[in-house]
């Protein structure tokens, strides 16, 4: 189940084989934004309450592009003496 806060590894586009954790999800369209992953340029215009410009943000990106990625926890064995 991928849901958010679920450890993912990208295996297709231009963000190939880095991973990286959902911040958020759109069932309906079946998409999430993965923190660092598929970064866009937005330009903001300038207003009273805020000073414009260029940002970098997350896009969404597929779910078929994703794969749960889990880091298996090697078990140290103590050795008795």
């Amino acid at each position: 189940m991928i849901k958010k806060g679920t450890k993912v590894k990208i295996i297709s586009g231009k963000d190939k084989n880095k991973d990286g954790e959902i911040i958020e999800m759109d069932r309906q369209n079946n998409r999430a934004k993965v923190k660092g992953i598929n970064m866009v340029k937005k330009h903001i215009k300038t207003t009273k309450e805020k000073k414009g410009g260029i940002i970098s943000k997350e896009n969404f990106i597929h779910i078929s592009n994703l794969v749960i990625f889990e880091q298996k926890k090697e078990k140290k064995k103590e050795i008795k003496k």
